[in-house]
């Protein structure tokens, strides 16, 4: 385990190091770019205003994910079992991630106000597609020489895809939740700058218009903090629901 986590802590420790030693060595004006000391003096300033903020943000991404996963779910299987309605809306969802969520937030805080809705459907908006995509693939990779087994069994097509076809697009699944994590993060940001009281994408829009860009430095490192927590929980759910797939990954 400490093996495991040796190469990307030197990895952080040697790029602090550099922007350190950057900011101290050139003219570069604090306002433009913060040494990491000053980011960590505002990141502990400002503790109780950057929690206070992260709780709704935090509600909004989990909250988002979970819909969206369930949803992304039933759109790949109903893609999966009617292969028309595949071929005629596959196009429109690929068409769809070409919308920029900018363009689409403002809109929907005009349709939708400015409570938790807007801010879930963007943050589904951007997890939607990565899960759908990854979770068909995994569907359709399915051994077809297992799926005439089964049928030679007797197995109905019911059967087929909750025994087979559904246990076997689990790790797509789990991949794409992975990336739709990190996604959802970027997305709640964007839906709380387009109007929001609070959440860590309004304070960042807050910091940036005051010049406190230590603040905003140590509220953007608290995001990518928490995305990787939540990548690091989908990791762990993962292997505990499929440890077959991690136990044949160490033995190769």
């Amino acid at each position: 385990m400490r093996a495991r986590w040796l190469p990307p802590l030197v990895a952080v420790a040697l790029l602090l190091a550099a922007w350190q030693l950057y900011t101290r060595a050139s003219a570069i004006s604090p306002l433009l770019l913060p040494a990491p000391t000053a980011v960590l003096r505002a990141l502990v300033r400002d503790r109780a205003a950057i929690w206070h903020n992260l709780l709704p943000t935090a509600l909004e991404i989990v909250l988002g994910v979970l819909i969206a996963g369930a949803l992304s779910l039933v759109f790949a299987l109903a893609l999966h079992v009617w292969p028309p309605l595949r071929r005629a809306l596959y196009p429109l969802l690929v068409a769809s991630q070409a919308i920029p969520v900018v363009f689409v937030a403002p809109l929907l805080v005009l349709w939708l106000g400015f409570g938790l809705a807007p801010k879930l459907v963007v943050i589904g908006l951007v997890c939607f597609f990565p899960i759908v995509v990854s979770t068909l693939a995994g569907l359709q990779a399915v051994d077809p020489d297992l799926l005439k087994l089964a049928r030679t069994l007797g197995a109905d097509r019911r059967q087929l895809l909750w025994r087979i076809e559904l246990p076997s697009a689990l790790p797509g699944l789990f991949s794409g939740a992975k990336v739709a994590v990190v996604f959802a993060v970027i997305g709640a940001v964007f839906g709380e700058q387009a109007g929001a009281s609070s959440g860590l994408g309004y304070l960042l829009t807050v910091t940036v218009g005051n010049l406190q860009t230590a603040e905003a430095f140590a509220t953007v490192l608290v995001l990518a903090a928490f995305a990787i927590l939540l990548f690091g929980a989908l990791t762990l759910a993962e292997r505990r629901a499929l440890p077959w797939i991690h136990r044949d990954r160490q033995t190769t």
